[in-house]
C-alpha cells in the first residue's frame, strides 16, 4: 500500500509564525527546529522521541519542541494520525515572555494534556491560516496561546551541561559551513579525536550522529533560502545538496512538507 502522507505548509497572516498541518502514517526522521512549535494532535496517536526519551500523545493532546531538540515522529501501530502545528520564532516568544515579567523560558514536556490550551491553540491556528482574516483578532490569539503556555507549562531555561569539547568543535565546525562536504576523518582530525569516539560521544550528547547533524543543518540553511525566495534548485545548491531531489527528501523527512510548497507559503 502506498500509505497516506498530506501535508500543508499554509499562509498565515502573522509574522514570525508558521503553521504546518499534517495527515500521515508515516515516520519522521530525527532532526530539530530553529522555532518554537507547539501543536495539538486531532486524531489519531503519535509516539516520538525526546530528550526525556519516548513520549506518546493521543488525540486532544499537545505536542511541542523547544528550539534546537532533536526528535522524530511515528505513527502508533502503523495507523495514521493528524496534527496542526504552529511555529513561532525564539524572539516572539522571548518579547511574550518578557511582557509577561518571565524569565528565559522553554517549554518542559514534548507531549502534555491541556484542553483549554489546546482550544486556545486550535483557535489561533484557524485565525492565522484563513487570510484575508482579521489580523487584530489573530495577534489577540497569539498572545493568549504563548502566554497561557508559558505560564502553564514553560520552565525556566537550564543551563545546559556543557559537550564534551570534541563534540563542542564538531558542532561548531558542522554549523559554521553545513553546505561544505567533510568526510568524518577529517572532522575526527579537526576534533583532535578518533572517528569512532566521535560518532559514540556526538550521538549520545547530540541525539544524531555527525552526518545526519549535518544533513539537517543543510537542511534549515535550504529552508532560510527557501524562505527568502530562492528556488528550490538554487537552494539545494546552495545548502550543499547533490540536487534538489536530495534536498526534497531530506526536507519531506523532517517537515512532512516539500520544499517547493514551503517556499510557496512562506517566501
Amino acid at each position: 500500500m502506498a500509505g497516506i502522507h498530506r501535508a500543508t505548509q499554509h499562509r498565515v497572516v502573522l509574522a514570525r509564525v508558521e503553521a504546518v498541518s499534517i495527515v500521515s502514517d508515516r515516520s519522521l526522521a530525527r532532526h530539530s527546529h530553529d522555532h518554537f512549535g507547539i501543536g495539538v494532535l486531532v486524531f489519531g496517536a503519535h509516539r516520538s522521541w525526546s530528550g526525556l526519551g519516548a513520549v506518546e500523545a493521543e488525540p486532544g493532546a499537545l505536542v511541542s519542541v523547544n528550539p534546537g531538540e532533536v526528535h522524530d515522529g511515528a505513527p502508533v501501530a502503523g495507523r495514521a494520525r493528524g496534527w496542526r502545528t504552529l511555529y513561532f520564532a525564539p524572539a516572539l516568544v522571548a518579547a511574550i515572555a518578557a511582557e509577561e515579567d518571565m524569565p528565559a523560558m522553554e517549554i518542559a514536556r514534548p507531549a502534555f494534556t491541556d484542553p483549554p490550551l489546546a482550544r486556545l491553540t486550535l483557535r489561533l491556528f484557524r485565525l492565522a491560516t484563513a487570510p484575508p482574516g482579521p489580523a487584530d483578532a489573530a495577534e489577540e490569539a497569539l498572545v493568549a496561546t504563548l502566554a497561557c503556555t508559558l505560564r502553564r507549562h514553560g520552565s525556566r531555561r537550564p543551563g545546559r551541561s556543557p559537550a564534551a569539547p570534541d563534540v563542542r568543535r564538531a558542532v561548531a565546525r558542522i554549523d559554521a559551513a553545513p553546505e561544505e562536504p567533510m568526510p568524518l576523518t577529517e572532522l575526527a582530525r579537526v576534533c583532535g579525536t578518533g572517528r569512532f569516539g566521535l560518532v559514540r560521544a556526538f550521538a549520545r550528547e547530540m541525539g544524531v550522529t555527525p552526518h545526519a547533524y549535518r544533513i539537517d543543518r543543510r537542511v534549515h540553511l535550504a529552508r532560510r533560502l527557501l524562505a527568502g525566495g530562492q528556488t528550490p534548485a538554487a537552494a539545494a545548491a546552495a545548502a550543499g545538496f547533490a540536487d534538489q531531489s536530495h534536498l526534497t527528501r531530506a526536507f519531506a523527512r523532517r517537515f512532512g512538507v516539500t520544499p517547493a510548497r514551503y517556499r510557496a507559503a512562506v517566501a
